[in-house]
């Protein structure tokens, strides 16, 4: 079985993690490609797909979105995983249970018709150069913290989970 990790990222972090995932699908046996979405020339020739994409807006970006919908149909037909690289873990105090929250809005935000086993929210990397001045500001207010929150335990969790379903089938 052929496993598409694909990835759209703004700063890498969401690279990071694609990246990841399918060492660990591979170390599980999986065969896994990692390739940013805006790359993939045949979509076709994937057995299962795990696709992510950074988080701006509480919405993916724009190549991870336009990969969505022009294979809606193919997508639907293969097992599919997705996650979300964003900032949860970066917030603090009161702030921090509304990183959570942030899920739902996501998954609203995607093509209508996608169909997905299971969504992960990941936290990325956060530095005050991937914002403007006043996200930074913003950022601060909510009591923001800059820095890698990558939680790799919970990544590769997640990926032996995907590998366990993928032997299943």
């Amino acid at each position: 079985m052929q496993v598409l990790v694909g990835y759209a990222t703004a700063h890498g972090s969401t690279r990071g993690v694609a990246e990841r995932l399918a060492a660990a699908l591979e170390r599980a046996g999986t065969k896994a490609e990692v390739r940013p979405l805006e790359a993939v020339a045949d979509a076709g020739a994937y057995d299962a797909f795990v696709l992510g994409s950074a988080v701006h807006g509480q919405r993916w970006l724009d190549p991870a979105q336009e990969f969505l919908r022009d294979n809606t149909e193919l997508l639907r037909s293969r097992p599919v995983w997705i996650f979300s690289v964003g900032m949860p873990a970066a917030l603090r105090g009161p702030w921090k249970r509304m990183g959570p929250l942030e899920a739902p809005v996501i998954l609203r935000s995607l093509p209508p018709g996608l169909s997905y086993r299971d969504h992960r929210l990941f936290s990325g990397v956060i530095r005050a150069s991937h914002l403007p001045l006043g996200g930074r500001i913003r950022f601060r207010l909510l009591g923001g913290r800059y820095g890698d929150h990558r939680d790799w335990d919970a990544i590769d969790t997640w990926a032996a989970e995907i590998a366990g379903e993928l032997r299943r089938m």
